[in-house]
């Protein structure tokens, strides 16, 4: 699922004000932080994971991780932040961040 410069576009402008909804930190991507990232997804389509763990090396391993495990395309990492895309399999208006 490679998106087009464009898309990454409008998905930055509308991602830069979100706030990240999961925190991983310390036990990394435990089966925990990934339902949680995985049921966020599902809910709003464009999610910010933020992740706390010091090492550079190791951020850019779980950012690349993240992406795979769910599927998603990770659109931007900026600092502790990484923004993820994953279009929902039936994209609830109240909740998706791509509908609002």
């Amino acid at each position: 699922m490679a998106l087009s410069q464009e898309r990454k576009k409008a998905l930055r402008t509308i991602g830069h004000d979100l706030n990240p909804v999961v925190i991983v930190a310390g036990n990394g991507l435990s089966e925990n932080v990934l339902m949680e990232i995985d049921r966020a997804l599902e809910d709003h389509e464009l999610i910010k994971v933020k992740y706390s763990v010091g090492d550079r090396e190791l951020k850019a391993e779980l950012l690349q991780e993240t992406a795979k495990r769910m599927r998603a395309e990770l659109v931007q990492s900026i600092g502790n932040i990484g923004l993820f895309f994953r279009k929902a399999q039936k994209p609830d208006p109240k909740k998706s961040n791509l509908l609002r």
